[in-house]
């Protein structure tokens, strides 16, 4: 006869005191500690795993069998060491074989979160799972693996029997069943706790129920790392290039180093290599990019190649942090001719900066020393006029005055341009400003600035320049000027509408006495244009090289309403100068006559649904309209609407190469057809003519760029099949249709 098992009775008939020292024998029996041995050893360190800590457990009753050494847990039974967890209805442990066997919905939770459910599961003493039934496993970073069975292999692995595998939910939001857009089907799957990682064979790719992809050599992460492997292949048809087929290879090298390289194949190029490497460190991160091909091509100027050329592009940039004050950032560009990016669809930028920046940065000044170098892209663009800035140096310390009680700041800058067959300047300059703000008994703010800068240029070659107004004298110049300005704002708080506006008047005096501007060289100060941001600005030229004389009054208004989801902000302002003669400001920018245009800007914001911005400047004499620029975007985020509108209409001489008419119109938006289904579309369109600028090639209506497609995206799954077209050539990036399929996969390490 068997032995009577002793059993626990429930919970709620047991004192607490018995019931926990039921629950820490079982506990103790579980890790593997003698009883008789309790008193004296105390319970191992706990690991960062939990791989060596005791084993905690709770349950409804728990009964003991003598003969054969077993243990049985019955009734929500936990078991917990560290961050893993076993939850079951029943869980059985033999003494004597070390096996643990739980029944009854299971939910097992390991180190990194991943949660395991299954009907009946097998344990080691090690809290390894090994044979099971119907399991589900949930992975932390969402994905889902299904098996009919598993079996726990001889070198710790867990090896399932038809098993699936998907990132989508499978319960829409109202807690219904939903069938998967895309899931992963193996006749075998090993799983591998220790590794963290997940091999498929034999695995095939099923979208919307159709088996379409092998994938062979499938792996996944369990606690979301990157996988080396193959990532899904980009199959697009351009016009330049014909039919394009591009599929990259990832490898992971160290948990923070990685490299993908990627082949491309065409029907009317030869094939194309690419690489990307990256790293993180300590201090800071880094990648490095590049392309590189053979063929023939044909030039900006129309001319073609006789034979193959060398093409190819490089990127890199990173940025790192030395110590909280000290930071380095840089990156750098360069491609082998003007039409490169543009023909393999990298990019379309018509200029590569390349720049590094050693800063350091405390509370109460700033260093930085930099570089800067460009490669135009251009067309009709002389690359030896380019220039190249180094080194650039700019220092600044802010201190507390301690007689009036305002901040001064001190400034030390010096920048050096050298251009391979144009003019080349260096520049120094040292500044103090002190600022002092105060408000009124009445409410008014005001604020007093006062500024004095000495600046030495040398500069050679000038002729060069081509515009007159940029080059200065050759040689050495020198140059002192002092500023001082009162600034006074009124705000005025009330109630409109059923909500609150402040309406602030505005009056600002500037005063500089007379300079000779235009003995020095203009390389940072060119693109100078009346607008709102720079209405009240001490100078109204972008740089230093050009600084605004004389005395000037500007006075403008701001106003601001909100409402709940409603916000409306509006300024409109103009200057006046003293002073009658001629101005170093170009005609058509507002401000080369006494009185200036009138420049605004108003903003009107309802919830996140409606934004729109509309900027002016209107001509003082007849209020035409001389800038006029719209942007809106209207909608939410899948059905919105983008609207962008800019016409300068500023009749700027021709001779000034920066400040040329133009008028632009951009549109893009996005509707959704079902509730994962959508339509987007863009476009930008050229809509100057001879009228903005005489010497413009178009009738007013040129199309750039259109693009339209049509996506599917919900929780775990993207597909986009577009269409481009592009109306300008340049060189052998030829104009027509591109189309261009996108797919990406959720979880499986793809994108």
């Amino acid at each position: 006869m068997h032995p009577v098992p002793r059993a626990i009775p429930q919970r709620s008939l047991v004192t607490i005191s018995a019931w926990r020292r039921g629950a820490a024998a079982l506990a103790l029996l579980l890790a593997g500690v003698p009883l008789g041995a309790a008193a004296q050893d105390a319970p191992p360190a706990a690991a960062d795993r939990g791989e060596d800590q005791p084993i905690g457990f709770e349950a409804d009753g728990v009964s003991y069998d003598d003969n054969s050494e077993t243990v049985t847990a019955f009734g929500n039974v936990v078991m917990r060491r560290g961050d893993q967890s076993v939850v079951a209805d029943q869980l059985t442990w033999n003494r004597q074989t070390g096996k643990i066997e739980a029944t009854g919905n299971i939910r097992m939770v390991d180190a990194d979160g991943n949660q395991l459910f299954t009907d009946k599961i097998e344990l080691t003493d090690e809290f390894k799972a090994g044979a099971m039934q119907n399991m589900l496993l949930a992975l932390r970073e969402g994905g889902r693996l299904a098996a009919a069975s598993g079996e726990r292999a001889a070198d710790g692995t867990v090896v399932l029997s038809k098993a699936v595998y998907s990132a989508c939910a499978v319960e829409d939001d109202q807690g219904c069943p939903r069938s998967p857009s895309w899931r992963i089907t193996a006749e075998r799957v090993i799983y591998d706790p220790d590794r963290r990682r997940v091999r498929f064979k034999g695995a095939r790719l099923e979208l919307f129920g159709a088996r379409l992809l092998p994938m062979p050599g499938l792996v996944v992460a369990t606690d979301g790392r990157p996988i080396s492997g193959l990532l899904i292949p980009d199959i697009r048809l351009s016009a330049s290039n014909g039919v394009e087929f591009s599929e990259s290879y990832y490898h992971r090298l160290s948990p923070n180093r990685d490299i993908a390289v990627t082949g491309y194949v065409y029907t009317k190029a030869l094939p194309m290599l690419s690489a990307q490497y990256r790293a993180l460190n300590d201090k800071g991160a880094y990648q490095v990019t590049g392309y590189v091909t053979q063929s023939r091509r044909i030039s900006i100027a129309g001319t073609a190649t006789s034979s193959k050329e060398f093409r190819g592009y490089l990127f890199t940039n990173g940025k790192y942090q030395f110590d909280p004050n000290w930071s380095l950032t840089f990156s750098g560009r360069v491609a082998s001719d003007r039409t490169f990016l543009r023909r393999y669809d990298i990019s379309r930028d018509d200029r590569l900066r390349s720049m590094v920046d050693l800063e350091r940065i405390d509370a109460n000044s700033y260093l930085s020393i930099a570089g800067w170098a460009t490669q135009t892209l251009r067309v009709g663009d002389k690359q030896g006029l380019v220039p190249v800035a180094l080194p650039e140096l700019d220092y600044r310390r802010r201190l507390n005055d301690p007689v009036l009680g305002g901040k001064v700041e001190l400034q030390v800058n010096s920048l050096a341009i050298s251009r391979t067959n144009g003019q080349d300047t260096q520049r120094a300059f040292a500044s103090a400003r002190w600022d002092l703000r105060r408000l009124t008994p009445w409410g008014q703010e005001v604020t007093f600035t006062t500024l004095a800068r000495g600046d030495v240029y040398h500069s050679d070659e000038n002729a060069l320049t081509a515009t007159a107004l940029y080059r200065g004298n050759p040689g050495w110049e020198a140059r002192g000027l002092a500023t001082a300005a009162v600034d006074v704002k009124w705000p005025l708080l009330g109630k409109f509408a059923g909500g609150s506006q402040v309406l602030t008047p505005r009056f600002q005096v500037v005063a500089s006495p007379t300079l000779r501007n235009l003995a020095v060289p203009n390389e940072d100060a060119r693109a100078i244009d009346l607008e709102d941001s720079n209405l009240f600005a001490l100078n109204r030229f972008p740089g230093y090289d050009r600084v605004e004389d004389g005395v000037r009054f500007t006075y403008g208004l701001d106003w601001q309403f909100e409402r709940p989801g409603w916000r409306v902000s509006t300024t409109i302002g103009q200057s006046y100068r003293l002073t009658s003669r001629p101005s170093l400001l170009p005609d058509g920018t507002g401000l080369s006559s006494r009185v200036s245009d009138v420049v605004g800007r108003t903003e009107i914001r309802f919830k996140d649904l409606v934004k729109l911005t509309h900027r002016f400047r209107l001509d003082k004499d007849n209020l035409a309209v001389r800038r006029n620029e719209f942007d809106a975007a209207v909608g939410n985020e899948r059905t919105y609407l983008e609207l962008g509108y800019l016409r300068l209409n500023r009749d700027v001489a021709a001779t000034i190469e920066d400040l040329k008419d133009r008028e632009e119109l951009r549109l893009a938006g996005r509707v959704a057809l079902a509730r994962y289904w959508s339509m987007f579309g863009s476009a930008v369109v050229n809509l100057t003519g001879r009228k903005e600028d005489p010497l413009a090639t178009t009738d007013g209506w040129e199309p750039l760029r259109t693009r339209l497609g049509v996506a599917y995206q919900d929780d775990c799954l993207e597909l986009a099949f577009t269409w481009r077209r592009d109306f300008v050539a340049t060189g052998d990036a030829r104009k027509g249709n591109t189309y261009q399929i996108h797919f990406a996969l959720r979880n499986l390490g793809f994108r």
